[in-house]
């Protein structure tokens, strides 16, 4: 049986030519960067050249790169971080997000809340899952400290307006960051014309090694740090360096952006052929998040009155890899929070289908992909398939 991935935004495939850029870190070039010695200082210099390729590709100063475990950590340094100087410098303990957030941003805002003491404001979306620029404003008040939107969405691809964002937090002296894990790859990255503060990054979702990240930090951003022990990266994060990893994301970043044009035209290409041929094959789809303002290589939508548990196992057993924003927990499927604040109901938040493209994907992939769900569809229709999804792990969305 051939297998067609199409989940790319859960994780990628390491490309050959970063592979072997991270091969002789492993076997040849294994000291420790932060030793004094030779061996040491080959590793230095491979952390050294790794910054500043970085750094070309996102338009800042090698020394605003941090270097982190992957987008969840780098989310978390970057909301407690800014969170936790604000208000010991009583600065404020506002904190602005929205409702379509990673849970890394989300759920770390929501702990600073209760148990830190933090004041937070959650920002509704429209119906595409867009951040109201006039609602971002009104929310900055006298003690905000710290914001935070997603570049672009990682269930229904959205793109927000980060400049626009960005800038009126300028105005006001807050500290802005984005979560740019899902636009990495895929859209502009240049720090100074996005005017953010902080970005966080995440390797494999770009064709490097998954347990790798970065976090820019503009300089002149003060931030606190939850881990101690060690002095690299400026003391905010301790730990030895995993140099390997971060020369295969710095080869990987550099060849996204390298062939970026090639790269999102082959994507986008393929994202309008999957949404044409399901919403002409299938008549219960609807797509999910904007229309065009979304990632090149993202399609998401809603199949009512059907199961995504069901729809991603038969898809499954015909080869064809997908995702669902439904998770079960506890034995309970669970509506995506996504879709929800997009004004999905709990029952049509339950049907959810995520296909993202890839390098590698092809037309026929794509075709056979649309027969494939059409088929399935039709089937479960049929027999009147109820939208309770199975207790199963292929419910669960990767992110």
């Amino acid at each position: 049986m051939t297998r067609i991935y199409l989940d790319h935004s859960a994780t990628t495939p390491v490309h050959p030519l970063v592979a072997d850029a991270m091969f002789p870190y492993f076997t040849q070039i294994f000291g420790n960067a932060s030793s004094s010695h030779g061996y040491g200082r080959d590793a230095d210099c491979a952390l050294d050249e790794s910054r500043r390729v970085i750094a070309r590709v996102l338009n800042c100063e090698p020394d605003e790169v941090i270097f982190t475990s992957g987008g969840s950590e780098s989310d978390n340094l970057a909301v407690r971080g800014a969170a936790w100087d604000a208000k010991a410098r009583g600065a404020g303990n506002h904190l602005v997000t929205t409702a379509i957030e990673h849970g890394a941003i989300g759920a770390t805002v929501a702990q600073l809340a209760a148990l830190h003491g933090f004041e937070r404001t959650v920002l509704p979306v429209d119906r595409a899952g867009r951040v109201s620029v006039a609602d971002f404003e009104r929310a900055c008040r006298p003690g905000t400290a710290f914001a935070s939107v997603m570049y672009a969405n990682n269930e229904v691809g959205t793109i927000q307006f980060i400049a626009a964002l960005a800038a009126i937090a300028r105005e006001r002296g807050i500290v802005f960051h984005t979560d740019a894990v899902q636009a990495a790859g895929q859209l502009p990255l240049d720090v100074q014309a996005l005017g953010v503060d902080l970005l966080s990054l995440s390797a494999h979702k770009f064709y490097g090694p998954k347990g790798v990240g970065a976090l820019y930090v503009r300089r002149g951003t003060n931030l606190v740090t939850a881990q101690t022990g060690g002095s690299q990266e400026h003391g905010l994060r301790a730990g030895t360096y995993n140099t390997p990893l971060i020369v295969g994301m710095a080869k990987a970043l550099e060849l996204a952006y390298r062939d970026f044009d090639s790269r999102t035209a082959h994507y986008t290409a393929l994202r309008e052929r999957l949404i044409e041929g399901i919403l002409a094959s299938i008549p219960q789809a609807r797509l999910t998040g904007h229309p065009t303002n979304r990632l090149a290589a993202h399609a998401s939508f809603v199949f009512e009155g059907l199961s995504a548990g069901f729809l991603l196992d038969s898809l499954d057993a015909r080869g064809i890899a997908a995702s669902a924003a439904s998770a079960c927990k506890a034995g309970k499927a669970e509506p995506s929070g996504v879709l929800l604040a997009l004004g999905y109901s709990p029952e049509v938040a339950l049907t959810s289908l995520r296909l993202t493209v890839g390098l590698h994907t092809t037309f026929a992939e794509i075709d056979t992909t649309i027969d494939a769900l059409a088929e399935i569809v039709s089937k479960l229709a049929r027999f009147n398939v109820p939208t309770r999804t199975p207790q199963t792990a292929s419910a669960t969305l990767a992110v």
